[in-house]
């Protein structure tokens, strides 16, 4: 049973950082591709960032390369997502994935996690 675990989000002001990290469990292959996404009130979830566990390609979603840094991170299958010179529009539900396919950012994965809280505000 694959299981995602999202920690690190909370309230900031604007200009600072944050670094979000997924911890999965119960990986049976090194082929998947975790993905970080988000959803703002009343908008769609859009992807941020995603990454293949197997070759650690990285992909960045649309006007997401820049500010957001998505990394292995140092415990094994967890990725983290390094967040910088944060927005009120960066406010959001923020998800993290795994597609068992290693298809990188796809639409549909296989699994999601219960997501983490990001708030900007002054």
């Amino acid at each position: 049973q694959v299981q995602l675990v999202e920690s690190g989000g909370g309230s900031v002001q604007p200009g600072g950082s944050l670094r979000l990290s997924c911890a999965a469990s119960g990986l049976n292959s090194n082929y998947y591709a975790i993905g970080w996404w988000r959803q703002a009130p009343g908008k769609e979830r859009e992807e941020v960032s995603c990454i293949s566990l197997s070759e650690n390609i990285t992909y960045y979603g649309h006007n997401m390369q820049g500010r957001f840094t998505i990394s292995r991170g140092n415990a094994k299958n967890t990725v983290d997502l390094q967040v910088n010179s944060l927005r009120p529009e960066d406010t959001a539900v923020y998800y993290c994935s795994a597609d068992q396919e290693g298809r990188i950012c796809s639409p549909r994965p296989d699994y999601w996690g219960q997501g983490t809280q990001v708030t900007v505000s002054s």
